[in-house]
This record gives C-alpha cells, structure tokens and sequence, in this order.
C-alpha cells in the first residue's frame, strides 16, 4: 500500500506541486528517498526519524522509500521534511490517508519535533488554493499563508500537534492573516534645505513611476533625497501587496510572518554581484530589482557598479521582469521597480565648484560618467543636477514643504492613473503607457507638439527619450489636475530631460 502526502517545489515565485508518495514494504531495514532530492531533502530522513522517536514512534524493521514526484523535477530545501513524515506516519496507519491527501504541506522538522518556519509559504498557498487543498505549515508561517483567501492555513508549532489535528483530537483553528505595520517615517522631505528642483523631481518620479537621475558634488543631499522618497509613495494596492509578498516568501524576508503594506526599498552597495543584483546563484534566486518590485531601487555611486551589472538593467527597466537563464533553470521574475541612481559629476567629485579646481576638467567628467552607457542613460525619464549646500544655507530654519502635502498630490494623481488604466492588462502607471495608449493618453496640443518636434530636431531626442519626455508630461499634467498634455507640462518635461552636463 502506497499512502501519499502533497507539497510543492519552487520554480521562480511559482509552487509546483509535487507528491510524496510512501512505501514501507518487506525487506532489509532502510530509508531511502528518491525523486532528485538536493543534500537538505536527503538529509530529511534523519529529521524524521528524529522527530518520530521524540514522539515515540518506532519505525518498522521494513524497508521505507519515499518517491518526490514527478522525479525529473528538482527538489531543493528543508521544507520537505513534514510531507515526508506526514507521508509516513499515513503509511504507518497513524493517521487517516483523507487527511494527507487534501492538503499541501511544508515546513522543517527540529529533532524533538518542533516545525520550524520555511521561505514560500505564500507561494504554496497559492498553489494549495488552485488545487482545492488547504495548506499545513509552521505555525509562524501560518500568517503569512492566510492571505490566500481561497486556501484555508493550517499553522501548527509541533509534528505531535498535526497528528493530534489529523486524528480530531485537538483540531488546529485556521491562521488569520497577518499585517506587519510599518513604524511612522521619520525623514521628512522638509529636512532638506534648498534642492527646490530635485524635491520637484521627486514627486514627479514618485507620481508616475519615473526613473530618476541625480548628479552632484558630495554632500549635496543626493542620498538625503532618494531617503526621503519612500515617504511620498502611497500603500501598496492588495494586488500589488501580494506580487511583492511573493518574491519575499521565497526569499524569506517577510517579517514576523505577515505582509507588510509599504513598498519596497532596495538599496545595494556598488560592490554588488549581477547575481545579486539581477538574480540567479544556486537555484537561481531572485535579486535586488525583483524585491524592489512594485516599489524603489537606489542605486548610490551608480558609475562605481560593474560594467556588467549596469547593462544587464537594460532589459528589466524596458520589460519589467527579468528572466534567470542557469544550466538546469530557466525562471522568469517580476522587476517593475523605480530605478533613483546616484552619482558624482566626476571621479574626485567636485567639477563644477569653482573653488576645488580639477586640473582634468572637462576631461574628468565625461571619463566618469562615461561609464554610464548612452542606451542605459536613454531609460532615466528625469535627470537632475543637484547643486551644493553652502554651509551657511544649513543655519536657516527648515522651508519647504512636509512629505505629507507631497505625498497627498502623489496619491491623488495614482488614483488618477488606477481609474485611466483600470481596463489594462499591463499598464497601472504613466511610466507603463506604450504604443497606441501613450498616444491617446498623452498626445499634446498644437503648441506643446510644435515645442515637442522643435526639441527633438535641436538636441536629436531618441525614439524612446520622445516617448519617455510624453510619459512625464503625463504625470505633470495629473499633479496639475488637467486633462490635456499642454505646452507647459511638455516644457517642464524637458528641462528634466536635456540637463547640461549629464549626457542626454
């Protein structure tokens, strides 16, 4: 007899099912697994046998094989071992096969029995829920697993715990989602002194998805800025909560196992690997770009990350997903993220104070930021000059206004954008329009056409830096409240695109 147990293998942020299938048959005493387990599935067996003797459950004197089907998938990690030993404590008569075989397990046994939390449990349930199968999992995963309205989560703390489920003596109650709740931000856009233009950058990039450029001296207020900038960016939709969730399970971020409603924000030092960077290493893992999905990605010192790294951005920017090509995977990743890059006009940093003479410039200046690539500088929609704060201007008391007013005419003009794009598979932001929907969505008046044309033939605008100068008129024009792309919305676009010394 054959007593069969459900879990799931990752491939990317997809959940496969996989069956567990248990045999214990006459024979020499073993316990083998089978099924192209990786070293931690394999190393299972122990844990189990473990876990059964703190229970005092004895294993028969028979031979046990456990079968991970299909068998030409591979199975990786530690979330294995309470499918196996639910597969066999089913086999064993222990408990009822009902109980084993309408629900999608995973979690990692201790030795005394104790099940210990595991990455995925978000992409399981899904898998669970498309399945018509409730989902069994640590205790401290149940949370997390409970978002998955159509999938009911079963969080146990112990193996003597889910067999006290599976036998009705001491039923678990479902998980109830969690919500981790982000503490008041502290970096008020406010505690800036003067960046007038770069604050108006901000909200610009934060209303529409643009990407963002910064250029200035040290100590300009470059990282200050892009800090600030998570503070005018609205709650992430139920939607877009669940994408990010999702590439979080799989990592294992996710925080005191429930989902958290602010965006992301990802900033990796420039001593980054691509596979860091962009995904991959062992099971070709997601990167950086893809947890900042739905949310930001600072990239501080930008010249200063590899040469590789920096053109591998290319695609993910145009596409918003990436694919992981390995030898024996080929997965494909969410990445619609905000790229804010920060960078110094120059290797020593001061090309423009006129009291730090370089003996290299102009020279100095177009070697650095030469590292940045025509085609990679193409996709930033807004690029910025940040001036330097003179050390008297940082004695006035704080001007401006508060991230709060910001981030109010940021979410009035999302909300502007939800109702435009509500009907679109693919598009929810400006950043987002293409084709025949940029066209209707942004097509300027007689004078911001003529403006528009003028401009492309005087400093030979790209295709793409023609659509991309459209798109950020869009935005200007939901801050503005006006239905209509109008000459000034299109002027301002440009003056954010044609900066003097960053390359257009």
């Amino acid at each position: 007899m054959v007593s069969r147990a459900y879990t799931v293998a990752f491939q990317g942020v997809e959940a496969r099912l996989v069956e567990v299938q248990c045999a214990v048959t006459p024979g020499l005493p073993a316990f083998a697994i089978v099924g192209l387990p990786d070293k931690a599935v394999s190393e299972a067996r122990d844990r189990v046998r473990s876990a059964l003797s703190a229970l005092a459950i004895a294993l028969p004197a028979k031979r046990i094989t456990i079968n991970l089907s299909p068998a030409d998938l591979p199975k990786e990690g530690s979330h294995f071992d309470l499918p196996i030993a639910v597969a066999l404590l089913a086999a064993l008569g222990i408990i009822p096969d009902d109980a084993t075989e309408t629900a999608v397990a995973l979690g990692e046994l201790s030795l005394d029995g104790t099940l210990i939390a595991v990455p995925g449990a978000l992409p399981a349930a899904m898998t669970a829920a498309q399945e018509g199968r409730s989902l069994l999992c640590p205790a401290a995963c149940g949370a997390e697993a409970a978002w998955v309205g159509d999938c009911q989560a079963i969080g146990a703390e112990s193996l003597g715990a889910v067999i006290r489920h599976a036998t009705g003596q001491a039923p678990i109650a479902p998980a109830e989602p969690g919500e981790v709740t982000a503490p008041p931000a502290n970096r008020d856009l406010r505690d800036v002194k003067g960046q007038e233009r770069a604050k108006r950058a901000l909200e610009i990039a934060a209303a529409g998805r643009h990407h963002l450029m910064l250029v200035g001296p040290p100590g300009s207020g470059k990282s200050m800025l892009a800090a600030r900038l998570p503070g005018l960016l609205p709650p992430l939709t139920p939607t877009e909560a669940l994408e990010t969730s999702m590439i979080q399970s799989l990592c294992g971020v996710l925080e005191e196992g429930g989902i958290s409603r602010t965006r992301p924000f990802r900033e990796p030092h420039h001593t980054a690997s691509m596979a860091a960077i962009v995904g991959g290493g062992r099971g070709a893992r997601p990167g950086e770009i893809s947890l900042a999905h739905n949310g930001v990605l600072f990239m501080d010192e930008f010249p200063e990350f590899s040469r590789t790294v920096l053109e591998t951005l290319r695609q993910p920017i145009e596409t918003g997903e990436v694919m992981v090509a390995r030898a024996n995977a080929h997965v494909t990743y969410p990445c619609r993220f905000m790229l804010v890059a920060a960078a110094n006009p120059c290797k020593c940093g001061y090309l423009s104070d006129p009291q730090r003479a370089c003996a290299r410039v102009p020279q100095c200046g177009a070697d650095y930021l030469g590292r940045i690539s025509g085609p990679l500088m193409d996709r930033f929609d807004l690029r910025v000059e940040v001036p330097p704060v003179g050390f008297t201007d940082l004695d006035l008391p704080a001007d401006g206004e508060r991230s709060e007013s910001v981030a109010a005419r940021v979410a009035a003009a999302r909300e502007v954008q939800a109702a435009r794009f509500a009907d679109h598979p693919t598009a929810r932001q400006n950043a987002d329009a293409e084709g025949n929907l940029l066209d209707r969505i942004a097509a300027p008046d007689a004078e911001g056409r003529a403006l528009l044309t003028k401009a492309a033939e005087r400093f030979g605008l790209s295709a793409r830096g023609y659509h991309r100068i459209l798109r950020v008129a869009r935005t200007i024009a939901d801050l503005d409240g006006a239905q209509d792309v109008r000459r000034s919305h299109l002027a301002e676009a440009l003056s954010f695109r044609l900066t003097a010394s960053i390359a257009a």
